[in-house]
This record gives C-alpha cells, structure tokens and sequence, in this order.
C-alpha cells in the first residue's frame, strides 16, 4: 500500500513479515524511516521518502513547471524516458492494454508529452485535466524535475545511448522547417534556439556524448534519477532490447504492474497492433500531429527500431570512450542495465 504523507510526501509500503522492501538511494530518495510493526497476521510497515522535485528544467522543448499544477488521479500513469527510447511503442502498448485491441486509437492525442512546452501549459493542461478516460501520460523529464505522486504508476523506459543518437539523429535530420519554427518561435523559450544537426553522424554522435545530451538535454542525470527509485512500487523498468527480445511478455509486464486484465481471446489482436510493423504502417495514430514536423511524414518518426547501427560508424576508441563514460555516470551495474537490459 502507498499512502500520502503529510509535509514530508511519504508512501507507506505493507507486506507481509519477512519480505524485503528496498528502495532507490539518492539525493531525492536517500532518507528513510523504517517503523516495523509485527502484529496480528505478521504485518511489516516501512515508510519511504518518494523523491521530491528539486528544480525546474526549460529549454527549446522543456517546461516542467505544468507538472507542478497537474491534479493527479489514483489510477494515472506516467511513461517516461530520456527519449528515442520507445515512448511511442510504450504509449501503444498501454493504450491497447488500457482500451484495445482497437486499431483506431489516437494514441498521440490520448497520451499527451506533458513538458513540452508548446503548446503552452494554459492551454494543454485544461485539455488533460478534461480526460475522462485513466490518463497515460508521456515525459522525458529527469526525476528531480518531475513532481512525483504516489497516486501514479510509473513506467521508465531505457536504451543505450549510442542506439538512442542513432534514433535522435534521424529524428532531427529529417525534421522540416515547422519543426524548428514551433519549438524556436514560440513565446517562453528559454536558453538558445535548437539548430539544425552536422552532416555527419558521427560530429553528431561525439557533440552529444562530450556535451551531455546535445543540441536536447542531458543523458546521464535522466537515466541516474530514474535508477535510484527503481525499486519503489509504483515504478516500473523496461528496456528496450527486452522489448525487441520478447514484446509479449515484456507486454504483461507492463498489463501486471497496472493491474490491467488480459483479454485473452484476443491477445494475438493486442500483440499485432502492438508490433513494430503495425506501428509503422499506421504511424499517423501515434506521432504527434500526424507527423507534421518531418515531410517525409509520420513513418519517419517511428524509422527503423533496430539496435546496433552505431556499430558500422563508431571505432574502438569511441565504443571505450562512451562505455568509460557510461560507468562513470552511472556505476557499473546500471551501465550493464542500459546496454543490455538486464539486472534491473
């Protein structure tokens, strides 16, 4: 059970005695207050401090401050990853979870990108706030720009960061001149203008390794705020190798841990609007705007969902640079996670 608490935003999380509750260490989760109680029926209570948001996070794509106005529900569900990640194939699996099989879900309009910044929180957060359907909504927010409430249900989403560049590099190459009107023109933006990328991947791979996340926003704190809660309740790890591996079981997963029920004579329905493929031939139901922002159009965005294509680019030397990088960032054993899936 997670339970509000009161000046200090605790949960409270119930089991049975003799189980083993841990929960992320960090700066927003380091403190906690373990009061045991072994009563009638063996009942162990541990309290912990949920991480709280400590700062604001504004760029050409970012405002985090709509989080600080949202009324969450119970049954809300946050999908978060740094990006090119499988927000979108995640947002499909849960919309089809949630409300399927239904090839005709709209799922970029029923799961808004709440910190994007356009457009304006005034006029997004009204529209979600109207949602009468449980709400799935998507962000790309390090944890401690985020406000987190017990309430929800948290989905986090990770991928090696070359594959991510690979993914981000398509994203930004093909995207048109609306894409850079919208995100640099608009009133609020804060900090420099986004531009448009080098011709040559690799210029692109090497400014957003020794820069932290450039021209988007920082890597490695995403992927560290996010790791440090892992083992809260109300969190979720998926990867996306796992997903690639074996999409129908990481798909229960994600219908357990919501405690969504299974239509199971019509799983196979479920799994095949879930598939890469499905996704790609009808990729205007979950790219935002339709795929407005690339002229090439929404099947652009959804690209190739391959992993290793770094591989015929980078040399030895740039594969070691960024693997020293990564367990320097992150320790060794969520290095090994976001390169492989496993151990998470």
């Amino acid at each position: 059970m997670i339970r509000q608490g009161n000046d200090e935003e605790a949960a409270v999380i119930q089991t049975r005695a003799g189980a083993t509750l841990r929960a992320g260490r960090s700066e927003v989760a380091e403190n906690r207050q373990v009061d045991r109680e072994r009563g009638t029926g063996g009942t162990m209570t541990q309290t912990i401090v949920l991480p709280r948001k400590s700062r604001e996070m504004h760029n050409h794509h970012f405002d985090s401050t709509i989080w600080n106005d949202l009324e969450f529900r119970d049954d809300d569900i946050v999908i978060s990853t740094y990006a090119k990640s499988g927000t979108t194939w995640t947002q499909q699996i849960v919309a089809q979870l949630l409300f399927g099989p239904d090839p005709d879900l709209e799922v970029a309009e029923m799961s808004p990108w709440l910190d994007l910044r356009v457009p304006p929180k005034e006029v997004k957060l009204p529209i979600v706030e109207a949602q009468t359907h449980r709400r799935f909504l998507k962000t790309h927010l390090p944890l401690n720009a985020l406000a987190f409430s017990p309430k929800a249900k948290y989905i986090y989403i990770g991928r090696d960061g070359r594959d991510v560049v690979w993914s981000m590099y398509n994203h930004h190459s093909n995207a048109n001149q609306l894409w850079y009107d919208v995100l640099n023109d608009t009133p609020g933006r804060v900090g420099p203008p986004i531009e448009p990328p080098p011709g040559d991947i690799r210029q692109y791979f090497h400014d957003w390794l020794d820069r932290d996340g450039h021209p988007f926003w920082p890597f490695w704190e995403n992927v560290r705020t996010w790791w440090e809660v892992r083992h809260l309740p109300n969190v979720l790890f998926v990867h996306f190798a796992n997903l690639k591996r074996d999409m129908p079981n990481e798909m229960r997963r994600i219908a357990e841990f919501l405690d969504v029920p299974i239509n199971e004579e019509r799983w196979d329905e479920t799994v095949e609007y879930c598939s890469f493929g499905w996704m790609k031939a009808n990729a205007t139901k979950s790219v935002p705007l339709g795929g407005a922002f690339w002229d090439a159009g929404a099947q652009v965005f959804i690209n190739k969902g391959t992993n290793g294509r770094w591989t015929d680019t980078l040399t030895p030397e740039d594969v070691a640079e960024y693997e020293a990088r990564a367990v320097e960032e992150l320790g060794l054993e969520c290095a090994r996670w976001l390169a492989t899936g496993e151990g998470a």
